[in-house]
């Protein structure tokens, strides 16, 4: 079993119309054995820019903690926060400068730029960049993800409509992945606007 493996994971990112949504599962497991079923696996960085972090907790925790420290540096150098796109650019310089003796983890980052344009991209475990304009996926369960939101997906859906159609391809990818699931933790970001929701599994 592959390292990214060990612990079990599902993110999900999409764009809608002036929005995006970013969705995990909440599963923490070691190999096919549950340590918990609450884990966070999706950070704020700031009100219009969200990561979730795929791969080995621990690492997960502790790349989280230096990207906060690294973007709280750029505010009080700069006085603004991060575009997403520049934020893309810190994770992966950040990963490579550790290629050696890496960092397991696959980062999801979605975010609204200035324009209120949706950004998302993933990236491999040394950050090579993976630029999208519909959704991408990460973790354990990330094949099946693939194949439900290529199902789900249709261009400039509002966030209702948006929120329904990421919970189904999570909730629906999760069952045919015996490492992740125990339902979701979803963020809608619109330019006004957070809603944070809690899925239970088909099987709570």
């Amino acid at each position: 079993m592959s390292i990214f493996e060990y612990n079990g994971s599902a993110i999900v990112a999409m764009v809608g119309k002036n929005c995006f949504a970013i969705a995990s599962d909440r599963r923490l497991g070691v190999n096919l054995q549950t340590v918990a079923t609450d884990f966070q696996r999706i950070y704020k960085i700031h009100d219009k820019l969200f990561v979730g972090l795929s791969g080995l907790g621990t690492d997960a925790q502790t790349l989280y903690q230096r990207l906060v420290f690294r973007h709280k540096m750029y505010q009080l150098r700069e006085e603004r926060d991060m575009k997403p796109e520049t934020f893309a650019n810190l994770v992966s310089a950040v990963l490579y400068e550790k290629r050696f003796g890496p960092y397991f983890c696959q980062p999801v980052i979605a975010g609204l730029d200035d324009d209120d344009k949706p950004f998302i991209c993933t990236m491999d475990f040394i950050g090579a960049k993976e630029l999208a304009k519909d959704f991408v996926v990460a973790g354990s369960a990330s094949e099946s993800l693939y194949g439900a939101c290529e199902a789900f997906f249709k261009p400039d859906m509002e966030p209702d409509e948006l929120f329904e159609v990421v919970s189904q391809a999570l909730l629906a990818s999760v069952d045919r992945d015996c490492l992740s699931g125990w339902g979701g933790h979803i963020y809608i970001v619109t330019p006004d606007d957070i809603k944070e929701k809690i899925l239970k599994g088909r099987m709570d």
